[in-house]
């Protein structure tokens, strides 16, 4: 087990076709097609083609009146050459809409570049990778002119209009606040980057989240701790303002700290804090964190088991950290510690603490593999409370020492405890329970335990003075007892 390093499209209209004010007369027939004959460009024939398309009324009386004629009536023009309808060897011009927003003019998508002069120098391109993408570019360019050559030529011949659709901008997209962008939205402005520089210049980077409006940050011990007794702590919001920060409490046990912000500002708005307990296997997840330094970034998963026991380091050599935690395939990556886990609503329900990885080397840490563990936010608020209130953590206990061995079937009470004094402690909870050296808790209430960890685990998912049933084995016969835990104070 290792803790982070923290080191639609448009529809066609049939439109009515406009009536032309005189008949076109193409330059040239298009090669292949047979030669239209000619028509006279005289004013006369010019005008009676164009009424030819109104029946008049056999009878003056029949006559509308009408205050204007339409079509009016045109001057004779002669046919210029290039007019339309295009030769087909034409090159068609780019329409308005092809331009780009900036306005600069130049070859887009699907409308051809301008030919070069010939003779004209060329501009030199820049590097090969560049101009071969140019090159797929402007090939690219040209077959999507010629299919839209083609289609408005086609277009043309039924209808001189054309109605397409524009789809919304995304500034217009409105997200359902139950989306993944939607919770994101919401509370990324809640969370902090964490930068801990120790008094030698070392440095590590990890997250936190605004706890209370007082300013008070909550985040894990293993990111601020290099920084805890002399060093630098800035928390940095994701609209980029930073503020130094100070510890107000650490628990090395449950890997809980929380830090306060200097000079506050107002208009903080606290993470909503969900229930760890009513958290189902696949219940969807959202993390957020700095991963190897990349602030801001939000991933998703579910779920994959809960009260999994975890012990896991800081890798400084220092005491194990404990926990029953919620494991996710949500992805963690170092930098992540002490962010926040969300459900669907955008509650938090637990903060980001280990990951389990294949490895890691002097030169590059570890990355997710999918398994990652969050301390539930339960246990986090209530060590949350006490740090607040009074500046150490509060551990609730059985009164006995177990062995770290993960091998025993369960946590065996030892045959002695720590600097030679009794394994279990004289009138202690586990001694009044009447458990002894050498006896091995296989329950704790209804979870099997396998280990020693697996029990500190579950005992600090519990505050002192809980009442707890103990099931053990001793001389092979099964046992329980009823244990009501005592407390201890501080880490030391």
């Amino acid at each position: 087990m290792s803790t982070e390093n923290e080191g639609n499209e448009g529809t066609t209209a049939q439109a009515v076709p406009s009536v032309p004010s005189a008949p076109p007369v193409p330059a040239a027939a298009p090669e292949g097609a047979p030669a239209s004959p000619p028509v006279p460009a005289s004013p006369e024939s010019s005008e009676a083609t164009a009424t030819e398309k109104f029946q008049q009324p056999e009878h003056p009386s029949q006559q509308p009146e009408r205050s204007n004629d339409w079509p009016p009536p045109q001057p004779p023009q002669s046919q210029p050459a290039g007019s339309w309808p295009p030769p087909p060897a034409a090159v068609p011009a780019v329409p308005a809409y092809a331009h780009s927003a900036g306005g600069d003019g130049g070859p887009v998508w699907g409308a051809p570049g301008q030919l070069p002069t010939p003779g004209a120098p060329r501009k030199r391109r820049g590097g090969g990778l560049v101009a071969a993408v140019a090159v797929a570019a402007l090939v690219a360019g040209s077959i999507g002119g010629a299919l839209g050559y083609w289609a408005a030529d086609r277009n043309d011949s039924n209808s001189s209009d054309s109605t397409t659709v524009t789809a919304s901008s995304p500034q217009d997209l409105k997200r359902d606040p139950g989306t993944v962008a939607g919770v994101a939205a919401r509370a990324l402005p809640s969370v902090v980057t964490i930068n801990a520089q120790s008094g030698d210049g070392e440095g590590g980077t990890g997250t936190g989240f605004v706890y209370d409006k007082q300013g008070h940050i909550l985040t894990n011990n293993h990111v601020v701790a290099s920084a805890a007794s002399s060093g630098l702590l800035t928390a940095t919001f994701s609209n980029g303002k930073k503020y130094d920060a100070e510890v107000v409490g650490r628990a090395q046990g449950y890997d809980v700290a929380v830090l306060k912000l200097k000079n506050a500002p107002s208009g903080l708005t606290p993470l909503a804090l969900g229930n760890s307990d009513q958290v189902a296997v696949g219940d969807s997840t959202i993390a957020i964190g700095a991963p190897f330094g990349l602030s801001n970034t939000v991933t998703t998963g579910i779920i994959s088991a809960k009260n999994r026991p975890v012990a896991s380091g800081d890798g400084s050599g220092g005491s194990n950290s404990y926990m029953s935690a919620l494991q996710t395939d949500a992805s963690i990556n170092p930098g992540n510690s002490g962010g926040p886990l969300l459900d669907a609503r955008g509650a938090v329900i637990g903060i980001n603490s280990a990951i389990q990885s294949t490895g890691s080397s002097a030169q590059s840490q570890a990355g997710s593999i999918g398994l990652g563990f969050a301390i539930p936010i339960n246990q986090a608020t209530n060590v949350a409370q006490q740090l607040i209130k009074t500046g150490q953590p509060v551990y609730p206990v059985i009164g006995a020492t177990v062995t770290m061995d993960e091998q025993t079937g369960g946590a065996v009470i030892s045959d002695q405890g720590s600097g030679g004094t009794p394994a279990v402690s004289p009138n202690g909870p586990a001694a009044k329970a009447g458990l002894k050296a050498g006896d091995v808790i296989t329950k704790f209430n209804n979870s099997a335990i396998d280990s020693g960890p697996t029990l500190i685990g579950e005992i600090w998912t519990h505050k002192p003075g809980d009442k707890v049933t103990l099931t053990y084995k001793r001389d092979g016969k099964v046992s329980t007892a009823e244990v009501t835990l005592g407390q201890r104070k501080g880490d030391n």
